[in-house]
């Protein structure tokens, strides 16, 4: 009984710390253990270059790849073809191999922004690989799988969120037709990288690699929920869709720190099991429209 405790409070003082913010000399390290990247590379020792050894013959998945490189964080000397070292090849080497590792993905659009993120903050191709096995494989399941059933599930939930939390904005967008993909499908596909300043999403993705997918139900929602009377000024579909791309910019989502503490607290109660719950429902009615 006693061991338990401690190590409830264990769990309590980590997940503290993490919300709060990881510093950024410990952000590569305490991203690979609390996603169960490290103890991943460690029971796998070699895989990684042997997976992209592999990789390298694939020429489909090279030139889907390829495709993407120059587009990858343009404005970011590192990612330029001229720069020293370049990190465009370091992006393509975790691209290809884990395109090889998982080929019921390979390679879709949105995780070649994933991956330069990984690489900027581990700055180690083999951990990057890792930790993007771990958001595909395990927090974000069926994301980036062709049909992106993963994605389209967790669309239709915060949906489903937004009518039960913000009924107001849920009633707009169903007046007026919109589709929730049309929304946010830039902000669940992309982690929120290139849509909220990136020292918010640095601390959003600590609390994602320890929490899980939910983090990103709370994001949406409090985005939402603070803009609500903006959102419902909305006279016509241009309208919203313009809306809810303002929401994400400005004094609000740049500091970081109250942005943080109010993702905590402004949806409310958002337990997993009711995440769960709603998928399976969602999931259900999406497989059978099919």
């Amino acid at each position: 009984m006693y061991s338990e405790t401690i190590h409830c409070s264990a769990i309590v003082l980590v997940k503290r710390y993490i919300r709060k913010g990881i510093p950024d000399e410990h952000r590569p390290h305490v991203w690979m253990m609390v996603s169960g990247a490290q103890a991943q590379m460690e029971t796998n020792p070699g895989y990684y270059h042997s997976v992209l050894l592999e990789g390298q013959k694939n020429t489909k998945l090279v030139d889907a790849v390829v495709t993407d490189l120059n587009r990858t964080f343009p404005d970011n000397v590192k990612f330029r073809k001229n720069a020293s070292p370049c990190l465009q090849l370091t992006l393509h080497n975790v691209l290809v191999a884990y395109g090889q590792h998982n080929k019921t993905v390979g390679y879709c659009q949105g995780m070649n922004f994933i991956t330069g993120i990984l690489i900027l903050v581990t700055k180690d191709e083999e951990k990057a690989f890792w930790l993007l096995d771990a958001l595909l494989g395990r927090i974000l399941p069926d994301y980036y799988s062709p049909e992106m059933m993963g994605l389209k599930t967790d669309q239709e939930v915060l949906g489903v969120l937004v009518k039960m939390k913000i009924p107001a904005v849920a009633e707009l967008i169903d007046r007026h037709d919109v589709m929730w993909t049309l929304l946010v499908s830039r902000w669940f596909i992309c982690l929120f990288i290139d849509v909220l300043p990136i020292e918010t999403v640095l601390r959003i993705w600590d609390c994602l690699f320890y929490e899980g997918s939910k983090i990103l139900f709370r994001v949406a929602l409090t985005l939402i929920k603070q803009y609500q009377a903006y959102i419902l000024e909305a006279k016509n579909f241009p309208d919203v869709c313009d809306k809810f791309k303002d929401i994400t910019k400005g004094k609000f989502v740049t500091e970081c720190h109250l942005f943080m503490q109010r993702i905590f607290t402004e949806p409310g109660n958002l337990s997993k099991s009711t995440i769960e719950r709603l998928r399976e429902q969602r999931r259900a009615q999406l497989l059978s429209q099919e």
